[in-house]
């Protein structure tokens, strides 16, 4: 994989920028032109996020999990990682971390367990970039698995995985 792929966005942004202050801003908007990426997997138990065209690992990245990670997400504050097969299905660049990448949790069979339980099966679970926020960004620094849920990856780990993933592409989150 050519990674000079990824730089060539940035580069074509800051020269359309001409004389402006973005010349020293670098845009965590990055392109990718190379194998599509045809599934993501997520291996909670070696903390590894898998990205892949077919059969082949595009990339690999370490991750951090929810702050109670063992086990399926169940219930909201439960501080779980899901498990099972998912899909990408939506992204934010305004996200309170650098860039987010939306899993489709909880699905139907979600919902029902935890309504059977009298509970709410939680959402809005991501894999993202560090927190915005200075104090959240020093938490997060300090403790591993730190998100209440999410997939925690570094910021130009999350501009790479948000260039390569499509909304759509199936998510396999495995113990």
């Amino acid at each position: 994989m050519d990674r000079r792929a990824f730089g060539i966005g940035a580069a074509a942004s800051l020269a359309l920028a001409g004389c402006s202050n973005a010349a020293s801003t670098v845009s965590r908007f990055k392109t990718y032109n190379g194998p599509q990426v045809t599934s993501v997997v997520i291996n909670k138990g070696a903390r590894k996020l898998y990205l892949l065209h077919n059969d082949e690992i595009l990339r690999e990245y370490e991750v951090e999990l929810g702050f109670a990670p063992l086990g399926h997400k169940q219930f909201e504050g439960d501080g779980k990682t899901p498990e099972g097969t998912y899909l990408i299905d939506r992204r934010n660049p305004n996200s309170s971390y650098h860039l987010s990448v939306g899993i489709s949790y909880p699905n139907g069979q979600d919902r029902a367990h935890a309504r059977a339980q009298g509970k709410r099966p939680g959402g809005e679970i991501f894999i993202h970039g560090q927190p915005n926020n200075t104090k959240e960004r020093k938490r997060a620094a300090r403790v591993d698995d730190w998100t209440a849920g999410c997939i925690a990856v570094t910021n130009e780990e999350i501009e790479e995985i948000y260039a390569m993933v499509q909304n759509g592409t199936t998510i396999a989150l495995r113990p």
